[in-house]
């Protein structure tokens, strides 16, 4: 069970429910399993009043599908009643894996087919629901989050276009640009970070690894990622530092600038860990240049952490990488599709969120406050702090 329940003295805001949508089926399972547990352990003084009806349940998910015909065309559908619900719908728009057939074609789902699908439930709802949260942990083109020339603002219309079909909250994790909250301002929008799953996995993973800054450092492969590695460094109580990408502007090659040098900013990186930090892998080009820079700088062993492993590219990479040497672990988060090809990679490491989210949806159901979930600082330090006093025992 949790171990902060404050909110328990508070009644539930309307009957729990959680639809995940096809993309997210894996991790609501496991979200799912952890409130059923927790709630069938949970003696509540009122239990036996209206309010707690249906509190305990042998499963809170809510069947739904997106049924398509045959030119591709959908419609979302429930299959029970959902009137005063207090609904969480999950989604994740970069699960490539999933497929639809066109005309006798197979295509694979982009992030527009999911968002597509996000909305067809929430008009199945039809306004029914109590409130309405949307879990979207990579969020929907958050890489198109500003304007930097006569170009589209896909990312503040999507949430616009969310908030119009009467969503109440969106909980994202670790956004490219939180900011992009602002074409919202009168709505909830969470960003949530998986810093304290990173370090839980990093210390499970890394046995020998030695927090302080005289043995570890955590670098930025760009300054798009210094403030995750600011406070990454700050709660760990170690260095940072960062590389400075300087591109040709007058070239363009897969709509990009290419990188002509790597220029680093901070202090002597020799015989040191190196944790590279930063919100997701796409083609993992950008992670391996600074893992190689570092190497030239005598940097011991490199850690990598990303909340979202899209590995747009394959593995190949990565493999080679690993056996030459230049990288001893890859840490992501199962908030989006995982490959069973990745799973079986002997450098990957796996930082579980299900047990967060459910947490997280387990107090909102109360109306309680996350605040404490958002800044774990104080459970980080306390975890170090127990992982070296182990370490020295």
């Amino acid at each position: 069970m949790p171990q902060q329940e404050d909110y328990l003295a508070t009644i539930p805001v309307g009957k729990l429910g959680i639809i995940a949508l096809e993309s997210s089926k894996g991790i609501a399972k496991k979200v799912d399993e952890y409130i059923v547990d927790w709630r069938e352990a949970r003696n509540h003084e009122h239990s036996e009043t209206i309010h707690f009806n249906d509190y305990k349940k042998d499963s809170y998910l809510i069947n739904s599908f997106c049924p398509r015909f045959g030119t591709g065309e959908a419609k979302g559908m429930l299959r029970q009643s959902v009137r005063g619900d207090d609904l969480y719908i999950l989604v994740d728009v970069t699960n490539y894996s999933m497929t639809y057939t066109v005309c006798g074609q197979e295509n694979h789902m982009s992030p527009d087919d999911h968002f597509a699908d996000l909305k067809r439930i929430i008009a199945a709802v039809n306004g029914k629901a109590r409130r309405i949260t949307v879990i979207m942990p990579f969020l929907y083109e958050s890489r198109q989050h500003k304007r930097s020339a006569r170009e589209s603002l896909d990312c503040a219309l999507a949430l616009q276009e969310l908030v119009n079909m009467g969503v109440d909250s969106i909980i994202t994790f670790d956004a490219h640009d939180p900011r992009v909250q602002n074409a919202i301002p009168l709505k909830t929008f969470e960003n949530v970070l998986p810093t304290y799953q990173f370090i839980k996995a990093l210390l499970n993973s890394v046995p020998d690894i030695t927090m302080d800054a005289a043995h570890t450092m955590v670098i930025s492969p760009d300054e798009g990622a210094m403030s995750r590695a600011v406070y990454f460094g700050n709660v760990m109580g170690v260095d940072v530092g960062m590389f400075y990408k300087r591109r040709d502007y007058t070239t363009i090659i897969n709509g990009r600038n290419p990188i002509v040098a790597h220029e680093f900013l901070g202090s002597n990186v020799e015989n040191k860990d190196v944790i590279i930090i930063d919100d997701m892998i796409s083609s993992g080009e950008s992670m391996l240049d600074t893992a190689k820079e570092l190497k030239k700088r005598k940097a011991k062993r490199i850690f990598i952490c990303s909340t979202f492993g899209l590995f747009t590219n394959g593995f190949d990479k990565f493999d080679a990488a690993y056996e030459e040497g230049l990288i001893d672990r890859v840490i992501t988060t199962n908030l989006i599709y995982q490959s069973e090809e990745l799973l079986s990679k002997p450098y990957y490491v796996n930082a579980d969120m299900s047990k967060y989210i459910a947490l997280l949806i387990d107090t909102l159901n109360h109306d309680g406050s996350i605040s404490e979930y958002l800044n774990p600082t104080e459970r980080i330090r306390k975890r170090i702090r127990e992982y070296n006093e182990k370490k020295q025992a």
